[in-house]
Parts: C-alpha cells; sequence; structure tokens
C-alpha cells in the first residue's frame, strides 16, 4: 500500500503523457483498495482536463503542478474523493500548502520522472519547492498571489469536473468569490446570461445529425461509426467514458439487451460515475441506428445475449500504448472525443456554407459532453419526458441535477420572451 504520507509524482511529461506507466497503474489501485473506490475514474478525468492544456507547455506544466499536489493531499493526507472536497475542506487544503510537511519540500528543482524507455518517478521529487539563503533552507510561506492562482487553477478544473457530470459544485470558485482568499473579478464565476453555451440548439444540433448522416452516406467504411457514436451519446444522454475502453473495461456490443417484460431494448452501463450501473431505454430510432450500423459491420441486425463484439474499433493499428499494434481494439476516451469532434466541426461547415456564421462559431466551442447535455434538455423542454424518467436514464443522483436542465436552454428562454404581449386580453 501506498504510504498516507508519500508524495509521488502522477503525470509525465507531455512527450510521455499517453504512454502507459505501470509504476502509476499500480498507485492508482492502491489508491483504490485504501477506500477512495473512484481514483481510477478521476485520475482518466484529471488526464482528459491536463490533455486540454497540451497547445501551452507552460499551460500544461502549471496545471499538472496543482493537480499533482492536489490530488495527492486529496487521496494520501485526508483519503477521500475529490467530489467530497468542499470550501472548508479546500481551506484546510490551502493552509496545509501554507505549512506543508518537510518531507514534502524541496529545495532545488527535479524531474518528476526519471528513464528513457520505462519511466519511472523521480524520488528526490517533491510537491514543494523552498528557498535557502546562502544554502541553508528558508521558513516555507505562499504569497496571497500563489494562493489565489491555486484556487484559479483549482476552480477550472472543478468546472470541468462539473461539465463532465462528476461533481456539482466548485469550492474553489466560491472561495475566490468571498472568504478571505477573495480574488478580483477575473477570478469570480461568470453570471448566467454571460456563461458558455453546453448545448446545441435544434438549429446546431440539426447540422450535427446532417453532417453526420451525409458523411457515412458517401463513406460508410469511415464514418458509420462516428454517426452511431454521436447517435447513441446523444439519444441515451452517455458519457463518452461509458462507452470508451479504459483499463479493467471494454464496452461490447452484448450491453445492448431486450427486457424480457417490457420488450424494449435498452444500453447496459456496467459501472459509471459513483460505481453506480443503469440501463438505458432505446427509442425507436435509436433501436433503428443499431440495427443500421451492425448491419453495415455484417453482423445481425440486433446482439444476441453476451454478445463480445467490440462497441468502436480502431480501423489503423495503434502506433502506442496498451494497444501498440493491435488494429480492431477498442477505442478509449480521447480517439472517441477527437471523432466527436470532427463531425461537430464538419456540422459547422454545413451551418457556416448557409449562412448561420454565429452558430458555425458556438457549435466549434462545443464538446462531446455537450451530446449529452442537448439529449437531456431536448428531452425535458421538448419531448416533455418526466423528470423521473430522465434522472433515472442520465444517472443522476438527485432530480435537482436534473431539474437545472428545465433552465440551461437560453435561446429558448429568449425566443419566448420575444413573443411575450403586453396586455393578454387585447
Amino acid at each position: 500500500m501506498t504510504s498516507r504520507l508519500e508524495p509521488s509524482p502522477l503525470f509525465d511529461t507531455i512527450k510521455h503523457f499517453e504512454q502507459t506507466n505501470s509504476d502509476i497503474n499500480q498507485r492508482i489501485t492502491a489508491i483504490t483498495l485504501e477506500g477512495v473506490d473512484d481514483a481510477g475514474l478521476l485520475y482518466e478525468l484529471a488526464i482528459d482536463w491536463l490533455l486540454e492544456q497540451k497547445h501551452s507547455e507552460n499551460n500544461f506544466k502549471t496545471h499538472r503542478s496543482e493537480l499533482t499536489t492536489f490530488l495527492i493531499w486529496c487521496w494520501h493526507v485526508e483519503q477521500l474523493k475529490v467530489e467530497q472536497v468542499d470550501r472548508r475542506l479546500l481551506t484546510r487544503y490551502l493552509d496545509f500548502c501554507q505549512s506543508p510537511p518537510p518531507e514534502w519540500i524541496a529545495y532545488r528543482n527535479v524531474a518528476q520522472f526519471k528513464g528513457k524507455e520505462e519511466r519511472l518517478p523521480n524520488r528526490d521529487w517533491r510537491p514543494f519547492l523552498g528557498k535557502t539563503d546562502n544554502g541553508i533552507p528558508q521558513p516555507y510561506r505562499l504569497s496571497a498571489s500563489a494562493i489565489k492562482t491555486k484556487l484559479a487553477l483549482l476552480s477550472a478544473f472543478f468546472n470541468y469536473l462539473i461539465e463532465m457530470d462528476y461533481s456539482e459544485r466548485n469550492p474553489a470558485a466560491s472561495l475566490l468569490r468571498s472568504g478571505r482568499f477573495k480574488g478580483n473579478a477575473r477570478h469570480s464565476g461568470v453570471p448566467e446570461d454571460d456563461e458558455q453555451m453546453k448545448s446545441f440548439t435544434d438549429l446546431q444540433w440539426s447540422y450535427v445529425m446532417q453532417y453526420a448522416q451525409q458523411s457515412a452516406a458517401q463513406n460508410i467504411a469511415d464514418f458509420a461509426r462516428s454517426r452511431f457514436l454521436v447517435t447513441l451519446l446523444y439519444s441515451c444522454y452517455l458519457r463518452i467514458s461509458e462507452v470508451a475502453a479504459r483499463p479493467g473495461f471494454s464496452p461490447v456490443m452484448g450491453q445492448f439487451r431486450r427486457d424480457s417484460k417490457t420488450g424494449v431494448w435498452g444500453f447496459f452501463v456496467p459501472l459509471s460515475k459513483g460505481g453506480k450501473s443503469r440501463t438505458v431505454a432505446l427509442s425507436d430510432e435509436m433501436l433503428d441506428a443499431l440495427k443500421q450500423y451492425r448491419t453495415e459491420l455484417g453482423l445481425p441486425e440486433l446482439p444476441a445475449p453476451r454478445d463480445s463484439t467490440p462497441l468502436f474499433v480502431r480501423h489503423k493499428a495503434a502506433g502506442r500504448g496498451r494497444e501498440q499494434g493491435v488494429r480492431h481494439a477498442n477505442l478509449g476516451v480521447r480517439q472517441l472525443r477527437d471523432l466527436v469532434d470532427a463531425v461537430i466541426s464538419g456540422g459547422a461547415d454545413l451551418a457556416m456554407t448557409d449562412g448561420f456564421d454565429q452558430d458555425a462559431r458556438e457549435m466549434r466551442q462545443l464538446s462531446a459532453h455537450s451530446l449529452r447535455h442537448t439529449g437531456i434538455s431536448h428531452d425535458i423542454n421538448l419531448q416533455r419526458r418526466p423528470l423521473s424518467h430522465v434522472q433515472a436514464d442520465a444517472g443522476h443522483d438527485s432530480i435537482d441535477t436534473t431539474s437545472k436542465y428545465l433552465h440551461t436552454s437560453r435561446v429558448e428562454r429568449h425566443q419566448t420572451a420575444k413573443s411575450k404581449p403586453l396586455d393578454h386580453l387585447n
């Protein structure tokens, strides 16, 4: 087991970031066995978040440093899940950072990992870097601006976790808005009217589906997979991690199952956020999409029980990672996200061609997870599905989370506001 007070790096450099590291995998497993049962899921989310920072090496290093320290504190010191962190616990973390244990402080910069082929953690690395005066270590302390920077970095990560439905709160943003760590306006939360749109409008979504259908019709071999992927994520409100391969899980066709009592087909999610499982009922159109996809793959229209056919496979052999050299291997989160992003971009191009420039620009800001938000929002606001039904299919812990989608469609709200009369009797 990993010692509670043994800091060790979690994320390698950009060059080696996506390589499988057995040492890290073993430590994540140990942390899980010690009681933090969602450590694996949170680690995958952290990797995805850091990948979005790859465009700037300095940005990547800054976020990597803060995430490493924060996760080590959560898992090794407090032994708690990140979703449990509230204002009180985050304040405790900041106090810890202002006065860390001496064994957590280094007085010279060292690499976090060593080795060319096999990357191993550098035992000389420490999360905190202190200063010396003529070789004498000085008392460690953080400035007020350093604390605010930490909160700003964590706030961005918590916003990502909220978008990915891992968490429902951002304690870092809360501390920046009020309290002794109150920051300036650029750290504060944005008002509702200025928030980034997370869902597609009806028009935008129609262009996404139009591109998906057209591209698949023109090239079944390359695009049938992408069309089915976006359809499944939207129709069943799935998180992309729920259909992606990861250590210990490979999604298969056998997860599509027929309910023996109702005769309705559904998609079984064996393990999701919080370690829960659920079955999402398929609409008639989603079932038709499944039949079409399987037919295009040369399979019977519907899967038999325990069908082990992979759900989404590579068309080309992987060049690196745990699936190196394997062609028909299940795709991981990043590969599936790239497929979805390509469809969204193609849909935006179609919208731009038709003169919807602003819609196209907004579409390019959305992500694979926006498909889940859009499916939920459409079913609540357009299809008028009962909230309790949507809650069960979405895997929300609380009906309050589902209820938020009643108010997330700002476009529809603005449209209905335009037609409000001043005198209902005249």
